[in-house]
């Protein structure tokens, strides 16, 4: 991990960081149009420019240089070719300053995380295709006709920018994702709007991404066919650096070249056979949308309950403090609560003439309580019996359809066994059942991956019919005709086995 230099970003706190920020924005916009170093005249115009208006006297200006160059972020250099006429013009304008390496590299941080700090993340479906667009493009461009090494130069920069801002973006998305899933507003509707809204942004960005990260692992794949190393070397050629004392200027970029196509391929397949980043980002995905669902839930279970019991208690003990006599409370209380007379208090004794119906409660001897009083309150009452209703002939009716409906089935497996290899078109007419059941294998063996042979194999669900299908070795088409339209298809060549079948068939020919 590389230290960042001491006292890089002293500027951007204490009493005068607003006045160092807008020297170092003074300079950094003079670069912008190739003026390399400013004297005072020239830093106070230029300070003026970028919204500096306070008061600022040539000794405090003198004094945040001193600080700026003390911190080793500007240099200050005599300037030889200019003429002076007087000895205060000399002291004025013979002192140039210019922004350092560490000068550019501090204002450029700062400016950065301002950035970051005003960015929002997204996950763009764009720069996927624009990826995989570019991993094509430098297919095509190494595989045909010789160009200029400068555009391979420029579309492998394009490429990496791209990544770059999917990494970026992604990374911002993600950490606001969560601070999303951790945050809890009083505005209820507002909060729901916008979960939902990230819902159904997640959903969409979810939709197809497989398919783009299956094809960014293929043009990877495509464009390593060509050699990486031979990529980069082109690209070198294209990039025409600056000449230097030494080669470590072109080692360092082809190692930052390797670098990045290393996280490229990190991103979308792996040299390691570990899972890509791709799928960890679809994993996050999912696992947003289901917390994102679970949070609308209680937030929709909140707004339907309108209030909390502790506050239904509160109310409750207004009425009771505001009620004007005893009758009004216990009237209340009753309503409240729900709670009256014992249910069971009508029961009477089995013999009521030997328990006279004014002996107190507690001397008489208990009664028997039903537990359906207490559950559904009311009673037991002892009746006749229903009648079981006779089922035996819908069970026999429902046997012989079952009957009926095997054999129908046999018939048509039978139908359909084609005792080896035949055509499609080998099966002119058929019933309009069979051919349901044969257009139903026809779509299950098309939906399975072929073998190593090109063969499709598929059976029915109980395992007993098979079918063997494979692709029509010309282009001939196959029409069947049943009681209901007439079918029209490719002439596959098909083998069907089906239980019984042979047998069948041996004992129609004897």
């Amino acid at each position: 991990m590389e230290r960042v230099p001491p006292q890089l970003f002293n500027f951007s706190v204490g009493d005068n960081s607003e006045l160092y920020t807008a020297i170092l924005h003074a300079f950094a916009e003079a670069n912008e149009r190739l003026e390399t170093s400013l004297s005072l005249d020239g830093l106070r115009e230029r300070l003026r420019t970028v919204g500096w208006f306070g008061a600022l006297d040539d000794a405090d200006l003198t004094r945040a240089l001193g600080s700026l160059r003390d911190w080793r972020l500007v240099d200050v250099i005599q300037s030889q070719t200019e003429n002076y006429r007087t000895a205060a013009e000399y002291e004025r304008r013979n002192l140039q300053y210019s922004l350092t390496k560490r000068g550019e590299a501090a204002f450029a941080g700062v400016q950065h995380a301002l950035t970051v700090l005003a960015s929002s993340g997204a996950l763009q479906t764009a720069v996927l295709d624009a990826i995989s667009d570019r991993l094509d493009e430098l297919d095509r461009l190494l595989s045909g006709p010789p160009v200029s090494d400068r555009k391979i130069y420029t579309t492998l920069t394009e490429l990496e920018a791209h990544l770059d801002a999917l990494r970026t973006n992604t990374k911002q998305f993600n950490g606001e994702l969560q601070r999303l899933l951790r945050a809890d507003s009083a505005d209820h509707s507002t909060f729901h709007e916008v979960k939902s809204a990230t819902v159904a942004y997640l959903e969409e960005f979810l939709t197809n991404l497989d398919h783009r990260t299956e094809a960014i692992a293929l043009g990877i794949t495509r464009v390593e066919a060509h050699g990486t190393a031979h990529l980069q070397e082109r690209a070198l050629a294209g990039a025409e650096l600056p000449p230097s004392t030494g080669d470590d200027a072109k080692a360092d970029w082809l190692t930052h070249r390797r670098s990045r196509w290393a996280g490229l391929r990190a991103w979308f397949l792996p040299a390691d056979g570990t899972q890509p980043r791709a799928t960890d980002l679809h994993r996050v995905a999912r696992r947003a949308i289901v917390t994102l669902l679970q949070v609308l839930d209680r937030i929709s279970e909140s707004r339907r309950r309108a209030t909390s019991a502790v506050a239904d208690f509160r109310e409750l003990a207004r009425w009771f403090a505001s009620a004007p006599g005893d009758d009004d409370l216990h009237r209340l209380y009753s309503a409240a609560f729900g709670l009256g007379s014992a249910r069971h208090a009508h029961l009477a004794h089995p013999d009521p003439e030997v328990i006279s119906s004014s002996t107190a409660w507690d001397e008489a001897p208990p009664v028997p309580v039903s537990p359906l009083l207490r559950t559904a309150g009311r009673t037991e009452k002892i009746s006749r019996t229903g009648q079981v209703r006779d089922v035996a002939a819908i069970r026999r009716e429902r046997a012989a359809r079952a009957r009926v409906q095997r054999a129908e089935l046999q018939r048509a497996w039978q139908e359909l066994d084609t005792a080896g290899t035949v055509r499609l078109s080998a099966f002119t007419e058929l019933d309009y059942a069979t051919f349901e059941r044969l257009l139903d294998l026809l779509g299950r063996a098309l939906a399975t991956t072929p073998e190593a042979s090109g063969a499709r194999r598929v059976t029915t669900s109980d395992g007993k019919v098979e079918m063997v299908l494979r692709m029509p070795p010309d282009q001939e088409t196959a029409t069947l005709r049943t009681p209901r339209g007439v079918f029209h298809g490719p002439d596959y060549v098909v083998a069907i086995t089906a239980p019984g079948a042979a047998d069948a068939r041996e004992v129609e020919t004897a």
